[in-house]
C-alpha cells in the first residue's frame, strides 16, 4: 500500500514543503510546522507563516527497516527530530553514508532530494531531507 499524494494537494504544500514554512499563532506564539488552519496548541485560528530555519540541531533518530513498496531501494531510512530553534520537525534523513556519524546535538542542514516517482502522471517528487552540515564541526553531546 502506498500513499498517494495528489498533484494540487502536493502544489498547495509547496510552501511548508520547499522553503519550511511553518505557522506561528498570534494567540500563543507557539511555532508549529507543518502548517495547519489552527493552532494546535490553543486553537486560535490567528496564524501568521514563519520560514523556519535550514539548519538545526539533530536531536534523536531512528532506523526504519520496513519501508514502504515504493522506497525497498532506500532501505533502511534514517528519521529524525531535528531543533530548529522556533520548533522541531519529524524529517527524513539523508546522505547517511555510515549511521554512526549520527549523534544527538550534530548539525543537520535542509537538501532538496527526490522523495518519489509518480509514473502514471509523469512526475518526480522532491522534498526537503535533512543530512549532517557539510563544512561545520560537530557539537560533542
Amino acid at each position: 500500500m502506498s500513499m498517494e499524494l495528489s498533484i494540487p494537494k502536493f502544489w498547495r504544500f509547496k510552501h511548508s514543503i520547499y522553503r519550511l514554512q511553518a505557522a506561528r499563532c498570534r494567540s500563543c506564539g507557539r511555532v508549529h510546522y507543518p502548517p495547519k488552519n489552527a493552532c494546535p496548541y490553543c486553537g486560535s485560528r490567528d496564524l501568521e507563516p514563519v520560514e523556519l530555519p535550514k539548519r538545526g540541531k539533530l536531536v534523536s533518530y531512528t532506523t526504519v527497516y520496513a519501508v514502504p513498496d515504493g522506497s525497498r531501494q532506500y532501505s533502511p531510512i534514517y528519521v529524525g527530530l531535528i531543533d530548529l530553534g522556533l520548533t522541531k520537525v519529524v524529517t527524513e534523513l539523508t546522505d547517511i553514508a555510515d549511521p554512526s556519524q549520527l549523534r544527538k546535538g550534530i548539525e543537520m542542514e535542509a537538501v532538496l532530494r527526490k522523495a518519489r516517482v509518480d509514473r502514471d502522471a509523469g512526475l518526480i517528487y522532491y522534498v526537503l531531507k535533512f543530512r549532517p552540515a557539510m563544512g561545520v564541526p560537530d557539537v560533542q553531546a
